[in-house]
């Protein structure tokens, strides 16, 4: 009589009211009148595989809307969203407007997206008030930078001497250069032995100014552009950290770094204030001051 194998059970899923919700910040299309889908309608929306990216760990995934506008209706703020989330991610996308921190625009081509800019800033400022962990990415990197108090090159490769190409409109996500991790830092405990690694690179702006209270946890090597910051732990707030590669994007032949440690720590802080939420301080230090910008920007459109 022949031996039955052992069925293999797969653990049970988690209850959806376990599962993690995580906010992703929404990507704009302005209203184009020449556009023929949607036309003069702005568009709000996200990119597939960064919502795939955390869906993959299991936690469901919802986008942050802006809640203002000319067609604007109803009682729902961002601080609900961060009320009722347990953590966000600042998604990539349009460059940051060099008004944000302080600078007139050297290139017309750099000018960047000024409103979405005040609503990112304002998603940041709801979370960051609920103690609620942000995870940036490219962009979003350089959007907490900017609202923390940092700077940055509007134009590595114009800005930074001996900069090396950080963008190549080519190959896109196929275009990668090496980072060194800094030891002793919280993203060198998640990649134990390796001081060396490879990312993708699909930006031309970066840190200038670091902003202060953070740490810069990776270098691009060889010319030192800041690629990962993390909020420094003994400033006794809440979770922040962001890297400036895409960790969502994969490489054909898998050669870049594995994205499921940044993912994994990440989650365990949403999990983490899930328990025990820790409410920081406005970025900005005007407790909703960057709503109020952002409502009057999208009022007078400019």
């Amino acid at each position: 009589m022949p031996m039955l194998m052992p069925m293999t059970r797969r653990p049970p899923a988690p209850a959806t009211t376990d599962r993690l919700k995580i906010g992703l910040s929404a990507c704009f299309s302005h209203a184009d009148p020449g556009r023929s889908l949607f036309t003069n309608k702005t568009l709000q929306y996200v990119e597939q595989s960064i919502a795939h990216w955390l869906m993959s760990a299991g936690a469901l995934v919802v986008m942050v809307p802006c809640p203002t506008g000319e067609t604007a209706r109803g009682d729902v703020t961002l601080r609900h969203y961060a009320e009722w989330l347990d953590g966000v991610v600042m998604h990539g996308g349009a460059d940051v407007w060099p008004g944000s921190y302080g600078e007139e625009p050297l290139q017309e081509a750099w000018i960047g997206d000024r409103i979405r800019d005040l609503y990112d800033l304002a998603v940041v400022e709801a979370f960051e008030q609920e103690g609620k962990p942000i995870f940036g990415v490219c962009r979003g990197l350089q959007l907490i930078n900017v609202a923390f108090g940092g700077t940055l090159y509007q134009d590595i490769e114009t800005q930074h001497p001996g900069a090396m190409r950080h963008r190549d409109p080519t190959t896109y996500d196929q275009h990668f250069h090496e980072v060194d991790i800094v030891p002793g830092t919280r993203l060198a405990q998640l990649y134990p032995q390796q001081s060396r690694v490879v990312v993708n690179s699909i930006h031309h702006q970066g840190i200038k100014r670091l902003a202060p209270g953070f740490d810069i946890e990776a270098w691009s090597w060889p010319d030192a552009v800041p690629e990962a910051i993390r909020r420094n732990p003994r400033q006794g707030r809440g979770y922040i950290a962001a890297t400036q590669w895409h960790p969502e994007f994969r490489a054909r032949d898998g050669a870049v770094l594995d994205d499921t440690p940044l993912l994994q720590d990440f989650l365990a802080a949403c999990q983490a204030a899930r328990a025990r939420p820790r409410p920081g301080r406005s970025p900005l230090r005007i407790r909703d001051r960057a709503s109020r910008l952002l409502r009057q920007a999208l009022l007078r459109r400019f």
